[in-house]
């Protein structure tokens, strides 16, 4: 039995347009939910052996990678997403991610995911940190954690 190597072309495009439509399902819910601030959303499309890498954090929790992400939406004016790339089990976004007129900082970012069964299994985001290495040297040194020191003893009165 011959088959038309058209119709196997075909056929593998088919199935590659499938899978393509699969991971941009995936990745756009987890876009829409991280910038929407949906952590249980985003978290839920995060598969198992998750690796999170940008510049600032590393992470294998599928939820600890946002742990900081109610204070970035509160100083997020905007995303601005320019491009979107995918493949079998694969994609990248291209973004700018814009912050409110105090901060000023203009973020452009590349966002490259893996995929696996349909989870997103690694992230690794990529963009200048020297912008926000300035701003967070001159807010100075974060508080120490732990409890508060106790108060002084009252002067003797006389």
């Amino acid at each position: 039995m011959t088959t038309d190597p058209s119709a196997r072309s075909a056929a593998r495009s088919t199935g590659r347009d499938a899978a393509r439509g699969s991971v941009r399902s995936t990745v756009r819910a987890y876009y829409d939910a991280r910038f929407g601030g949906d952590v249980a959303a985003a978290a839920a499309l995060i598969g198992e052996d998750f690796a999170f890498r940008s510049p600032f954090v590393t992470s294998d929790s599928p939820e600890g990678h946002l742990d900081g992400l109610g204070g970035l939406l509160g100083i997020t004016a905007r995303v601005d997403l320019i491009s979107e790339l995918y493949g079998e089990d694969e994609a990248t976004l291209l973004y700018d991610l814009h912050t409110v007129p105090a901060v000023g900082i203009v973020q452009h970012t590349a966002e490259h995911f893996r995929l696996r069964d349909g989870r997103i299994t690694a992230i690794t985001l990529l963009f200048d940190s020297a912008p926000w290495q300035a701003l967070m040297a001159a807010a100075g040194p974060a508080p120490a954690a732990g409890p508060a020191p106790a108060p002084a003893p009252a002067p003797a009165g006389g």
